[in-house]
């Protein structure tokens, strides 16, 4: 590669990667860097630590500085900038891409270069961000692992689907990415990285060119390193797209500047277990209990046992259901390609009984309507975002059960970084709001975090 990696350049006295998003966009803005710099910077830290990450599907790192000599060049020319202008992306690889290969983690689409960006790939760009490059999934966005490891233990598995994208912020390889959840896919992997997560409310932002998996339930959700980042990215993102008919014609929420105040009042949050507590390990109970003590008057325990009893079954109804369709082709054609794993999941969802998959779609606005009722007397939901710390070995991604509940019900959730396991890896908070009242959700998370911080 032609291009110096070698970078000096200092902003307010750190490397440019280490930058958060904001700062470094308001920065290229001012004319204190430039996007060239910025991206060096990033090539140069993946350069460092993605030998024992791998966080990247593809890499282009000519395609990458010639995008940003040209957001140079624009904002020099004096042209309008956008929020993110100059500033680097990672997409997971199963966004579609105009001039990078989509792969989707399978030998079976591999050499897969689509025509058209994906919607949210256009708006990063409409926005003025560098698409980085594309970022390593499970295999067609399920259960099997790519080769991404944690960037806190490479024994250790960084969580997935969106492996890569949560590797690659924690990593500060780049100060953003974008990833998907059908179950627990950027809850998760964010809290065994280290990183903020969000996954907004569902159908906020487009999943047109997005591999279908299961359109019942596919969110897209964004990584970033605090709250700020994570609603500056989303708030880009977020309108209505007449290809996805999950989208709806709103008002694009004012995700930064409400995320950024703080609460006129102290957030009042409910503390729900759910079934799935028996399940966390006891450094993980031991974690929260501690945090939630730490709360006091602000958290009072609600417990949801009984209404989020079938959750897991309905969910699982669903996403294998609607994986088994919208995969048939691969099982069809390539099943002997595909992982036991994946192969056995689609098996058995082409085998549900249409009776069973509409029995568990029709329970799912009672379910939704019920935690709304619950949530007029909250802020947010605050429950465990995954079962403890990441686990050793890459053969398995973890378990999502605690993400599950709210994946059904589209609610928008958050990961916060602000707990630790017993061999220091870290563990994130989730927090859960009614949908659509995502930029409140933001605001609570960035209270929560520097309620923690404080103490």
């Amino acid at each position: 590669m032609a291009a110096n990696l070698s970078v000096r350049v200092n902003v307010d006295g750190v490397s440019p990667h280490e930058l958060s998003a904001a700062h470094a966009a308001l920065a290229i803005r001012d004319g204190r860097l430039s996007s060239e710099e910025l991206v060096l910077s990033c090539l140069a830290q993946i350069e460092a630590r993605d030998p024992d990450i791998e966080a990247w599907a593809f890499l282009d790192r000519d395609l990458a500085l010639e995008a940003a000599r040209a957001a140079d060049l624009a904002r020099r020319a004096g042209k309008p900038l956008g929020a993110l202008h100059g500033v680097p992306v990672a997409v997971k690889d199963i966004f579609d891409t105009a001039d990078m290969p989509t792969e989707d983690g399978t030998p079976l689409h591999a050499g897969r270069t689509p025509a058209f960006d994906a919607t949210a790939v256009a708006a990063l760009r409409s926005a003025g961000a560098i698409v980085l490059g594309k970022t390593v999934t499970a295999e067609l966005a399920v259960c099997t692992p790519g080769k991404t490891r944690n960037p806190h233990d490479p024994a250790r598995t960084p969580g997935g689907s969106s492996s890569g994208s949560a590797a690659a912020v924690a990593a500060q390889m780049v100060p953003l990415a974008l990833g998907t959840q059908t179950n627990g896919s950027v809850i998760r992997p964010a809290s065994y990285c280290g990183v903020v997560g969000y996954k907004p409310t569902f159908g906020r932002i487009s999943r047109y060119r997005v591999l279908r998996a299961a359109p019942s339930l596919d969110h897209v959700g964004v990584f970033a390193r605090n709250i700020e980042d994570a609603a500056l990215l989303a708030e880009q993102l977020m309108g209505h797209d007449s290809r996805d008919s999950a989208t709806r014609p709103l008002a694009r929420p004012d995700l930064v500047g409400v995320a950024t105040q703080a609460p006129p009042v102290p957030p009042r949050l409910a503390f729900v277990k759910t079934p799935a507590w028996p399940e966390a390990a006891p450094d993980a109970q031991a974690a929260f209990l501690e945090l939630v003590d730490y709360l006091g008057d602000a958290v009072v325990e609600v417990d949801l046992d009984d209404l989020l009893g079938d959750a897991v079954t309905r969910l699982h109804t669903i996403m294998e259901a609607e994986l088994g369709h919208n995969y048939r082709r691969e099982l069809e054609r390539g099943g002997a390609s595909l992982s036991p794993a994946l192969r056995a999941i689609l098996e058995r969802g082409r085998a549900i009984p249409a009776g069973d998959y509409l029995a568990a779609l029709e329970g799912v606005p009672d379910l939704v309507a019920a935690l709304d009722e619950l949530l007029l007397e909250y802020d947010a939901i605050l429950t465990p975002a995954a079962t403890g710390e990441a686990p050793l070995g890459l053969a398995s991604t973890g378990n999502p059960v605690f993400c599950t509940p709210w994946s059904l019900c589209g609610m928008p959730a958050v990961s916060v970084p602000v707990l630790q396991g017993e061999a220091g890896m870290p563990l994130g908070a989730q927090l859960v709001a009614s949908r659509d009242d995502d930029a409140r959700l933001l605001r609570t998370a960035n209270w929560l975090a520097a309620r923690v911080a404080a103490a």
